[in-house]
């Protein structure tokens, strides 16, 4: 059978492959998915991806700061551990050289009761003291010193304290007076300017009302001339120069007022604190005098009371000797022998 082929066929088969292989490549546009970029936010993963990267990056620098914390720490607990160690040899040969110096066997030989060879002449050479009587007290004397001495630190620490009040209270002072110092600087300076012009004005003022006070005084001088040369029956009015009815009586400013008052009570707050400091340092000089006299009427009484014990004692150790010497020594005589076994056996 002959292969014929019709055209038609041909082209409508070129036509089917053709399709086929578009279709192929449409399916492997879409759905492939790692090239496919449709329906996709490609700026959405990129962020992701370097967000990813960065956050790999911090994670990286904080593992190797640990790690490097970790290494530095290592190192400085190993030469702790190494200077300990040095610290405690070096303690260890100081202690074998101190006992290979100072506690050898032949030190301790004058201690050992069981050596032959101990030395008894330091035993013998010993001084011998005599023991104190029956109720003496051996350290009154020196309980009488660490008194003196415990009183004597009292008094000191009493006049520290005091001196340290004094001093504190003299500071207090002069804050108070620095404080008042200031609130004068403040209350002053917005009156000083009208205090000034107030005061010129009045001293200007003074100076027209003298003045016209002298020339009135002497108008009225010549008047009272004149009435007297024309009148010298009638009495003569006596008028001094330099008074006139019209004299300046005015009342001063409310500024200065303020000033003067505050004044004032700035002098009497002074008086008020040196009084107080002037009774607080009498008070207390008064305690410190006073403390010092009980002291040392107590010190007496003290040496009183052991001068009366110690008479007491010596009293009563006479008579216990005198007592001893008057006891009578016993004698053996034949009673004493008839009381044992006289029979032989």
């Amino acid at each position: 059978m002959l292969n014929t082929e019709i055209l038609s066929d041909r082209v409508a088969k070129a036509n089917l492959q053709k399709r086929r292989d578009d279709e192929s490549e449409r399916r492997e546009r879409i759905f492939n998915h790692k090239v496919r970029t449709i329906g996709v936010d490609k700026e959405a993963l990129d962020l992701q991806i370097k967000e990813k990267k960065t956050q790999e990056k911090a994670e990286k620098e904080q593992q190797d700061a640990q790690d490097a914390d970790l290494l530095h720490n290592s190192k400085v607990a190993c030469l702790l551990h190494n200077r300990q160690m040095k610290g405690r040899q070096a303690v260890e040969k100081d202690i074998v050289s101190y006992r290979r110096q100072y506690q050898q066997p032949q030190r301790e030989r004058e201690n050992d009761l069981n050596d032959p060879d101990c030395k008894d002449a330091e035993t013998g050479e010993a001084q011998m003291m005599l023991q104190g009587l029956v109720g003496e007290d051996l350290d009154s004397e020196s309980r009488r010193q660490r008194q003196k001495e415990q009183l004597r630190g009292w008094l000191m620490q009493q006049q520290s304290e005091r001196a340290s009040a004094q001093q504190q209270r003299k500071l207090e002072g002069r804050a108070l007076t620095g404080l008042f110092s200031k609130t004068i600087s403040i209350i002053l300076p917005p009156f000083a300017a009208s205090g000034r012009s107030k005061i010129e004005e009045e001293r200007r003022q003074k100076a027209d009302h003298k003045e016209e006070d002298d020339q009135a005084s002497t108008t009225n001088h010549l008047q009272g001339e004149l009435m007297c040369e024309d009148a010298p029956h009638t009495p003569r009015i006596m008028v001094l120069p330099g008074l006139c009815p019209s004299s300046d009586r005015r009342v001063p400013s409310e500024s200065q007022q303020q000033v003067i008052q505050f004044q004032k009570y700035q002098i009497e707050e002074k008086k008020r604190i040196d009084l107080e400091e002037r009774n607080e340092e009498e008070q207390h000089e008064r305690v410190r005098l006073d403390s010092a006299r009980s002291a040392l009427l107590l010190e007496r009484q003290q040496a009183r009371l052991n001068k009366q014990l110690r008479r007491h004692l010596d009293n009563t150790n006479l008579r216990l000797a005198e007592t001893h010497k008057q006891q009578s020594k016993g004698c053996i005589d034949d009673s004493f022998f008839s009381q044992f076994n006289t029979c032989s056996r």
